[in-house]
């Protein structure tokens, strides 16, 4: 074990307490300054780290549409419609691409001589730009990552489903009951758990995961519109001359995510025993 242990502890522990010693410096990576919590209470009253957690909230609608999509998916292959197999592998594919790859593909599309503005011209209409409104540029990317997302949280949700017994179903249709009766009594409530662990990791992804996206198609603009809590993380660690309050950041995410987390589980109950 002792490999594993020295690689966890190399990349994983030992950046994470160095970064919290850096978010209680002015440092630019070489020289420190002890500052203490200055750099934590320039973060809680700054302007710009509240607006751009008021961001990070709208991208939340992307996670009840991803699910939405992916239970619907799940149920249809589960229920191994004509051509499942083939579906299946289609569905999944987005998430062989990387967010890079599909923030310049979604960029190109939305752009202003892109698919979507070609249509849109050719019905008589004018061109849109997208990525000069916030909440436009906020729309694309929530399309974004809900087709690059669903695969994944299908395949998840069909696990859960392949625990169903299936005499439930068929005693639930010798009922009489239909297709959305079986969906709501039999079948959300039996995935309750892998449904509460899917809202959560796409909570956590949309705090976290979002910097290839912005990076690529706004970078984080028009001004600071669409700036994730991720991104102004890099932007204040990276392009300015001090570490600190990238550094101070990045761990007042950290603790907002833990937080997060155990208040989700709590309200799922992932953990309690049917």
């Amino acid at each position: 074990m002792l490999p594993a242990l020295a690689i966890v502890v190399g990349f994983m522990i030992y950046p994470v307490l160095f970064a919290l010693y850096i978010s209680f410096n002015k440092s630019n990576g070489r020289t420190f300054e002890w500052v203490g919590l200055d750099n934590y209470v320039r973060l809680l009253t700054d302007p710009l780290v509240h607006q751009v957690f008021l961001n990070n909230l709208k991208f939340l609608i992307s996670v009840p549409l991803v699910i939405f999509t992916a239970v619907i998916v799940s149920v249809l292959l589960f229920e191994r419609i004509r051509g499942w197999r083939f579906y299946r592998v289609i569905y999944f594919l987005p998430n062989v691409l990387s967010a890079v790859v599909i923030g310049i593909m979604f960029k190109q599309i939305f752009g202003y001589y892109g698919a979507v503005n070609e249509i849109v011209a050719a019905l008589g209409g004018e061109r849109i730009q997208f990525f000069t409104t916030g909440n436009l540029a906020i729309a694309v990317i929530v399309v974004a990552l809900v087709w690059s997302g669903f695969g994944y949280q299908s395949l998840l949700l069909l696990s859960g489903l392949t625990a169903i017994d299936p005499a439930v179903f068929e005693a639930a249709a010798l009922d009489g009951a239909g297709w959305w009766k079986r969906l709501w009594y039999i079948t959300l409530p039996n995935i309750r758990r892998v449904l509460g662990f899917v809202f959560i990791i796409n909570v956590l992804y949309t705090f976290t995961s979002l910097f290839g996206f912005i990076y690529v198609m706004t970078a984080g603009g028009p001004g600071y519109d669409t700036t994730t809590i991720d991104y102004l993380v890099f932007l204040k660690a990276f392009e300015t001359g001090n570490k600190g309050p990238g550094a101070a950041l990045a761990v007042l995410l950290f603790l907002f995510i833990g937080v997060l987390t155990v208040l989700q589980n709590k309200v799922f109950r992932i953990q309690e025993e049917d």
